[in-house]
């Protein structure tokens, strides 16, 4: 056994810290009658800060290959993290040179996680022919070449597609828009495709069965223009303002108006977003408007939110005795039945 120098390069975007040549000479006229699965091995041998060692199975690791192949492996000891190797094997041959019976290499993984740390071959070299070309005074050498690598990965940028959206909609490239929408007598120009791919709401409207009667001009007239700035961005970008925590996060009013925007265009990940806001924000003062909301937009997430919270509280008749939970509870009475019988539970 051997071990000579070291090298390093690259392979690909892999750098190979480390290597190791190992010559190992198993005693073949001894070990050839070796029961299926039983093996010898070599000493151990380090490289790139861990230690390797050669497992020789004479007659095979697998039963079902009826002991007509040797099989080889590389085994490393108690990796603490995950490692790389290239393992290379060659038989040498009569004439000193590796023999071309048998020579082959692959790129194995050693994990702590995993419970397998030993990978080869099982079919590494035919016996017959081993007998024939590589067993010399009865002993047979491999040569092991063991490269230890470690990752270096092409940097990729962080994804972009946010901000290319965004800029369809932000003045700078209006040249694709399809449709318009008016409100309070300020205009803003989209694209029929992308909302379509957002909300099945105007998935409906500019594909479905009456799209052909659909304006190129919406006029809207139940949301204000910033909340529809908002909404729009949104469904550009999955984004909000203030979610890069660059610019300022929308007044809290503003998410009252987008969890109603969010329910009629259903959008779901923007209506959770806008309960979990409301329901950050969400106070004794403000519990009724705010059960109000959640009832007329059917967000039961933002309703339960409000009833724990009222249901902890030890004022809780005080609180329904006030004048905006009389009208809730004149607008929605089963909301005040269902709100008694959980307190009451």
């Amino acid at each position: 056994m051997s071990k000579r120098g070291r090298t390093t390069g690259l392979v690909a975007r892999t750098t190979v810290v480390d290597s190791a040549l190992l010559e190992f000479t198993v005693n073949y006229e001894q070990t050839k009658h070796l029961a299926i699965g039983k093996s010898v091995h070599s000493d151990y041998i380090s490289a790139g800060g861990h230690d390797w060692k050669i497992h020789c199975y004479p007659r095979g690791w697998v039963k079902a290959n009826n002991g007509k192949y040797l099989s080889i492996y590389l085994y490393c000891r108690e990796p603490v993290t995950t490692v790389r190797a290239i393992f290379k094997a060659n038989v040498m041959g009569r004439h000193g040179k590796p023999s071309p019976i048998a020579a082959t290499s692959s790129v194995f993984v050693y994990s702590s996680k995993d419970d397998i740390l030993w990978h080869g071959w099982s079919r590494f070299v035919k016996r017959v022919d081993l007998e024939a070309k590589c067993v010399i005074e009865g002993r047979v050498t491999f040569l092991c070449h063991i490269l230890v690598m470690r990752d270096d990965p092409i940097p990729v940028p962080p994804p972009k597609i946010g901000s290319h959206l965004n800029s369809l909609i932000n003045g700078m490239d209006m040249d694709g828009t399809d449709v318009s929408f008016t409100t309070n007598g300020e205009t803003f120009h989209a694209h029929r495709a992308v909302l379509a791919a957002r909300s099945p709401v105007f998935r409906a409207k500019f594909f479905g069965p009456e799209a052909g009667a659909t304006s190129s001009n919406i006029v809207l007239d139940d949301i204000e223009p910033a909340t529809f700035k908002v909404l729009l961005k949104f469904m550009y970008t999955d984004a909000l303002p203030g979610d890069d925590r660059v610019g300022r996060s929308p007044p809290i009013e503003t998410f009252h108006h987008l969890l109603a925007a969010a329910d009629k265009y259903a959008l779901h990940r923007l209506k959770l977003i806008c309960a979990r806001k409301l329901g950050e924000n969400v106070s004794l003062d403000s519990i009724a408007t705010t059960l109000d909301l959640a009832e007329t937009n059917s967000c039961l997430e933002l309703k339960t939110k409000c009833i724990d919270l009222l249901a902890a509280d030890k004022d809780f008749n005080k609180v329904v005795l006030t004048e905006s939970f009389v009208l809730l509870g004149q607008k929605f009475p089963a909301l005040i039945a269902e709100l008694r019988e959980r307190v009451e539970a």
